[in-house]
């Protein structure tokens, strides 16, 4: 059974249920405390995140970032917790600080132990050339964390 992407055409029902892609649909139907996307569907709520090239080139980086696209970088951070916290059983948290510029730093924490750094740059044109894009980098993101946190376990549960 395929499902059909209507950004690039080549989503299925097996990238659809990739653990990472379920932990944003479940971040963004967390956020939505007036039900705005209680019928919408998961590849529905994923389109943003894709963004092609020559979109990307089309975003001016000038002026401050738009905040549905801070809220996508949130969502992507928080849900690269969430799987860290699946994975481990460990509470892991995420702080975003941007400047209005879109230059910045992404950190996921448990305890005092940093699980994911990553350094923010031209946030305006945050997005990802395809679903399995968006899969692999936040899983990429996931796997490092969660061996972060199985190598320094006393530092992670304080």
């Amino acid at each position: 059974m395929s499902v059909s992407n209507s950004v690039n055409g080549t989503a299925t029902a097996d990238i659809l249920n990739s653990p990472f892609l379920k932990a944003i649909v479940q971040q963004i139907r967390g956020q939505d405390s007036y039900g705005t996307f209680r019928n919408w569907s998961d590849d529905l709520l994923l389109k943003p995140f894709v963004v092609s090239k020559q979109k990307k080139r089309e975003i001016p980086v000038e002026g401050d970032v738009e905040p549905m696209t801070l809220s996508r970088i949130m969502v992507f951070y928080r849900a690269v917790a969430a799987r860290i916290e699946q994975e481990t059983g460990l509470l892991s948290q995420v702080v975003v600080d941007l400047s209005h510029e879109g230059f910045g730093w992404a950190l996921v924490f448990s305890g005092r132990l940093l699980l994911v750094v990553k350094t923010l740059r031209d946030v305006h044109r945050f997005g990802f050339d395809s679903l399995e894009k968006l899969s692999e980098e936040g899983e990429k993101l996931v796997q490092k964390g969660v061996e972060l946190a199985k190598n320094y376990p006393e530092v992670s549960k304080i």
